[in-house]
């Protein structure tokens, strides 16, 4: 066990790093903070090229996430060889799927002492999480799934848009820069074959009077996709698939690929109403962001004149936090 302190990186820190045994190898695991109460841990993993920090420093390092992380302990994990300077993996190594890699996570909240998680997951990452928690419902009360893509096609749908890469120069040569300089390629080439010949989630959406038991998530779950994404498609297909009473879709506009880089503060709000919409972060301080709620059928808009539910909230931002309620309609943000 490693104790880190590093006083400029204090969202992070202090901080237990260390690599969990798994049936499936070594995971990397970065735990901050303690468990308060009864509740969750937040559990983050990391998408294709990427590690704990370079996708989620961003998010986690803004000033508005302490509103969430000073009543969470957080839990980063990181896939088999792509922490900062990893060594390259075991010649011969067969690197887990997709599949294994969510059957990993039981063990790292066993090792933990963490008795049920809300997962944040960007690509690769949220569809692992999504799987565990198809796996393992009584572990995870809810999840954050930025860019998912339930299906088993290829990473091209992962890529940057001609107009993304324009538009971010600065951006897109920072990541390339620590994708070549922090991480071990022959370990981030393994990692994305692994999720390029991923299976498909094969969730259904639940249909009044119809089968009860279908194969759907079971908590309450926040999607999340820039509408300059490559990943829009993917991700409102998945959310086409999900229980409606318990999935909302959050669509940001003017953003691509990145959203908890480019727009971290407007991620960080929706996770807020998210958590609060679960029963926790009632007295958080909250500002309001536009909605939108879309039925089969109707498409309603809600102005910020509309009726206040609580002291901070309106009505807009009431559909991220109720979507654990009852009721027969897909809830859409924008903001």
């Amino acid at each position: 066990m490693v104790l880190e302190e590093n006083d400029c990186d204090s969202v992070f820190n202090p901080q237990i790093t260390e690599h969990v045994e798994t049936q499936y190898g070594n995971v990397h695991c970065i735990m901050t903070g303690t468990l308060k109460g009864n509740h969750p841990a937040i559990l983050t993993f990391h998408d294709v090229g990427l590690n704990h920090k370079s996708c989620f420093e961003t998010l986690f390092n803004h000033q508005d996430m302490y509103e969430i992380i000073r009543h969470f302990p957080v839990c980063h994990v990181e896939a088999p060889g792509q922490h900062e300077a990893a060594k390259t993996l075991p010649a011969g190594n067969t690197y887990p799927t997709m599949d294994q890699l969510s059957e990993a996570l039981p063990s790292v909240l066993k090792h933990f002492g963490l008795r049920s998680v809300i997962g944040l997951g960007v690509g690769a990452g949220a569809y692992i999480l999504a799987r565990f928690a198809l796996n393992h419902p009584d572990l995870v009360d809810g999840l954050v799934l930025i860019n998912i893509n339930p299906s088993a096609e290829g990473l091209m749908d992962t890529f940057a848009t001609k107009d993304e890469i324009l538009t971010n120069h600065d951006l897109i040569a920072t990541y390339r820069h620590r994708i070549t300089t922090t991480m071990n390629q022959a370990n981030v080439n393994q990692f994305f074959r692994s999720y390029n010949h991923r299976n498909a989630l094969e969730v259904e959406r639940p249909v009044p009077g119809g089968n009860i038991n279908v194969r759907t998530l079971k908590c309450s779950t926040l999607l999340i996709v820039g509408d300059n994404s490559p990943a829009v498609e993917a991700v409102v297909d998945c959310n086409s698939k999900l229980n409606p009473t318990k999935t909302t879709l959050l669509k940001m506009s003017d953003c691509g690929g990145l959203p908890q880089v480019n727009q971290p503060a407007k991620v960080i709000e929706a996770f807020k109403y998210f958590i609060q919409g679960m029963g926790y972060l009632s007295s958080a301080s909250m500002t309001r962001l536009r909605s939108r709620t879309t039925s089969s059928s109707s498409l309603i808009s809600h102005s910020n004149d509309e009726k206040r539910v609580r002291s901070h909230t309106d009505v807009s931002m009431d559909s991220i936090s109720s979507v654990n309620q009852s009721v027969s309609k897909t809830t859409e943000v924008a903001c």
